[in-house]
């Protein structure tokens, strides 16, 4: 199989951040990741749980020492910093003391997820958003069954939730929604998602599509800058809000407003809200691919080595 090429164009050039300066940009990244963790770290401590935030270092399993570590991305030189020798994926640079992330070692180890993450990105990106599905695949989870993923009320307690499913159509894309409905609500969807059918079904308008930018930013290592990581995890932070403040569950004890999916006006609010997740969405997949640069390349074998490369851990 031919490796993907994911580091740039010798003609390129690179951009040189002295010492100082690249370690101003590594000490304020590190001071937003550990804002953005704060909560969740001192929960942990605490060994609490939250029905809502957990999932974004649970399901998403990436501790919150992955966000604090600050990349450059590719095309970027760090002079005086031979301690990122150690690290992995980064060779000297143009002197004995400068270090560039080394997008050639990245290409050779991991090729496949790197052709099964430019796949994903720029397909998704380029469909049109489907906004009609109205976060019914959190209530296709609970459909018809008594024992539940949270713990937690129903709104609408579980008849009413059995109700709302069997008056709506579901038309939920994602696998890794679909994968978690029960066994009454898999024949009432629209689509029959499979790991090998993801890059032909997620499109930008679905909330866990959007979720997953983060995790292909984490899998990129170091060829996606800092910055652009902790970007894509705040948008999955605020498409998990969304998710379950449209879910059947009871959150206002945890300071959650519901968005009443069940009536025209929670429906509305529910686009709007997608909506605009969606665009962010899109920003930042065109941003990583930017940052990023792959090459051009054939994607004809992705798909039978999307499930392998999808379960590749990050480093």
């Amino acid at each position: 199989m031919p490796v993907l090429a994911v580091h740039p164009p010798a003609a390129l050039p690179l951009t040189r951040l002295p010492r100082g300066e690249w370690r101003a940009r590594e000490q304020a990244h590190a001071h937003r990741a550990e804002s953005l963790t704060a909560e969740h770290r001192a929960r942990a401590a605490r060994g609490e749980k939250h029905p809502v935030w957990d999932f974004l270092f649970t399901y998403y399993s990436y501790k919150p020492a992955t966000l604090r570590r600050w990349h450059p991305g590719p095309r970027v030189e760090l002079a005086d910093a031979t301690e990122r020798l150690a690290w992995r994926w980064y060779a000297t640079g143009s002197d004995a003391a400068a270090v560039v992330v080394d997008g050639a070692a990245f290409a050779r180890e991991k090729g496949g997820l790197a052709r099964l993450i430019e796949i994903m990105l720029r397909r998704t990106a380029a469909r049109p958003g489907r906004f009609d599905c109205f976060g019914l695949h959190e209530w296709a989870m609970v459909y018809r069954q008594g024992d539940h993923r949270h713990p937690v009320p129903l709104r609408l307690g579980q008849d009413g939730t059995d109700a709302v499913v069997e008056t709506h159509d579901l038309k939920c894309t994602h696998y890794d929604a679909f994968r978690f409905f029960t066994p009454d609500a898999v024949p009432r969807n629209l689509h029959a998602p499979t790991r090998d059918t993801q890059p032909a079904l997620d499109q930008p308008g679905c909330l866990h599509a959007g979720m997953d930018v983060y995790k292909w930013a984490v899998k990129l290592g170091p060829l996606v800058p800092g910055e652009l990581l902790l970007d894509a995890f705040e948008l999955a932070r605020d498409i998990r809000r969304l998710d379950m403040e449209a879910a059947p569950y009871e959150l206002a004890d945890w300071g959650f407003t519901a968005v009443r999916i069940e009536t025209p006006e929670g429906k509305a609010e529910y686009v709007r809200r997608q909506r605009a997740l969606a665009e962010r969405g899109n920003a930042l997949r065109r941003r990583i691919l930017d940052a990023w640069a792959p090459e051009a390349h054939t994607e004809r074998r992705a798909a039978e080595s999307i499930a392998q490369a999808a379960a590749t851990p990050a480093a």
